[in-house]
């Protein structure tokens, strides 16, 4: 009998251990407001860039006072980062859900066409200048430094591939051709062509995937 009571209390307490703790209704309605927020400015973002944004506008977008977003983020520097670090979140994950056995080449031009795909659905925030405050809250925030290294090293790596395979021009240092494909998350080619209404999305990313990754040359084996 005490030897089955044991195993009981023992498969409970393994039982209770494996379990994930319980988060209570306030916590969870604090992580919902800091979503929406961090969604809000992510849009504000894409749509005026971080010199105009402005923190009345997030809170009014989100419907709360300002007091209570500075609750949540003490300065407008904090959200900024906040909405780039979900960002760099966002990266890694599409990352990680690519197959791993796809070409070198496939696996950059899907990178890019997603963040095509994101600045047109105004979902990409836009870069901060050099001298701006927000580069230096980016520059001290771990999260957001530590995430875009394992994505740039991911993207490092396929690039390096892709030129050992012959698919990129091999003469072009891996750091050029990363700077040039992270350059597209704010082409504003994309606005032009969108605006002039002669393309669909999906062929204005097309367009753009073609001239990153094939030139403007003509190409003589065609």
């Amino acid at each position: 009998m005490s030897t089955t009571i044991t195993s009981r209390t023992k498969a409970s307490a393994e039982q209770a251990t494996e379990r994930p703790a319980k988060v209570s209704f306030k916590a969870q309605m604090l992580a919902a407001r800091e979503d929406a927020i961090v969604r809000a400015v992510n849009r504000l973002l894409a749509e005026k860039g971080f010199d105009l944004m402005t923190v009345d506008e997030v809170a009014a977008d989100v419907g709360i006072a300002k007091a209570s977003l500075y609750k949540h983020f003490p300065s407008k520097e904090d959200l900024a980062a906040a909405a780039m670090v979900r960002v760099v979140e966002l990266a890694q994950a599409f990352l990680a859900g690519l197959p791993a056995d796809a070409e070198p080449l496939q696996q950059l031009k899907a990178m890019v066409r997603w963040m095509l795909n994101l600045q047109l659905a105004g979902e990409m925030p836009s870069l901060p200048h050099q001298n701006s405050s927000l580069r230096t809250t980016l520059v001290n925030n771990k999260a957001y430094l530590d995430g875009l290294v394992r994505i740039s090293d991911q993207i490092g790596a396929w690039i390096e591939r892709a030129q050992k395979a012959g698919s990129l021009d091999p003469s072009l240092p891996p750091i050029v051709v990363l700077y040039t494909l992270y350059a597209r998350a704010c082409d504003s080619v994309l606005e032009f062509l969108r605006a002039s209404g002669l393309y669909s999305d999906e062929e204005i990313v097309e367009l753009v995937i073609r001239t990153c990754f094939d030139g403007l040359n003509a190409r003589q084996d065609r």
